[in-house]
């Protein structure tokens, strides 16, 4: 199969919408009796983001697997080839979860569709260390929500913070906010951490997309032997899908970027190590000032109290270990 098409994607393009902030007053409505009533569904063009395929899965109770399979399409992202997913559409280009009353999963719909007729966009300026949600109008000649003729009686002119909350949208944002970090900083880092390999392309859609297998993933004795996962914390990401997308928001950080979100069996043990020679320091220095407190002999400045060194700690930590072993003889 050739190369997709993907001149259209926003990092070749040379369109720049208008930039809102939250307090830009809007008017908009749409409801079944708008004059271009689920028109926006019938030319549906839906990325999703990780948290949509949560809630529409649950809502259709299939698999991620299940639901990638019957109810998406792949598309090329970048020009690196990371895979996101839209929704698919029938012949006619018309949204399969559309009905002639409208949305048949509406509760659980998409961010893009709570969203529409604007869109949030994530944007991280070169020098700055931080990045900016930022929201953009979507203007289609078919939408005709603005126009007053299509108002209700109740349309009233509110900010899009306000719309936002309306469409309950800021839980999405929530739960997709990592994810939109991950692709700006993959952007913005360019050719500094070079392109990604194929196991790590397939390693990104798991984490985010194809949750049921990211959690078999994470089971796996191959998994296990790596990293140092917390009972607790496996246990949550084994029951809920949204800790066991942040999770995997934390997996990729280190996997992409080399950030160290998560212990490996070696981070473990060096960590438990120095702990270990914590506890023989601390417990050499009461030991002396008990000494000091109960024998003058044992004056530092007569003595002279040497700090434990690594090795006299590390035979002691042996010492400790041979002895437990023998006990559990």
């Amino acid at each position: 199969m050739g190369k997709p098409d993907v001149s259209h994607l926003p990092y070749e393009s040379s369109f720049v919408p208008e930039i809102l902030t939250q307090e830009h007053k809007i008017k908009f409505a749409c409801h079944p009796g708008v004059s271009c009533f689920n028109a926006c569904c019938k030319q549906a063009d839906v990325m999703l983001a990780p948290y949509d395929v949560i809630r529409l899965k649950q809502h259709l109770k299939l698999t991620s697997e299940q639901f990638l399979k019957d109810y998406t399409v792949p598309w090329e992202m970048d020009s690196d080839g990371i895979i996101g997913v839209k929704l698919k559409t029938n012949e006619d280009k018309h949204c399969l979860l559309m009905t002639e009353k409208g949305c048949s999963v509406y509760d659980d719909r998409p961010a893009a569709c709570r969203y529409y007729p604007f869109g949030l966009m994530g944007v991280k300026h070169t020098e700055a260390k931080t990045d900016e949600q930022n929201y953009f109008r979507i203007e289609e000649e078919h939408c005709k929500g603005h126009e007053e003729r299509n108002f209700l009686p109740e349309t009233k002119e509110i900010s899009l913070g306000e719309y936002r909350k309306t469409q309950g949208v800021e839980e999405y944002d929530k739960y997709n906010l990592d994810w939109i970090r991950l692709m700006l900083k993959k952007k913005s880092a360019g050719p500094s951490v070079g392109t990604p390999s194929v196991e790590s392309l397939q390693v990104l859609f798991m984490a985010t997309y194809d949750l049921d297998r990211f959690k078999r993933f994470i089971s796996s004795p191959n998994f296990q032997a790596v990293y140092d996962l917390d009972a607790k914390i496996f246990d949550e990401i084994q029951k809920d899908d949204v800790a066991l997308l942040e999770f995997g928001y934390r997996f990729l950080r280190q996997v992409l970027f080399g950030e160290i979100t998560i212990d490996t069996k070696q981070d473990a043990v060096n960590k438990r190590s120095e702990e270990r020679k914590g506890f023989w320091k601390a417990r050499h220095n009461a030991e002396m000032e008990y000494a000091n407190l109960n024998d003058p002999r044992y004056d530092p400045a007569v003595m002279g109290d040497e700090v434990m060194r690594d090795d006299m700690l590390k035979a002691q930590e042996e010492a400790e270990t041979a002895s437990k072993k023998d006990q559990e003889k």
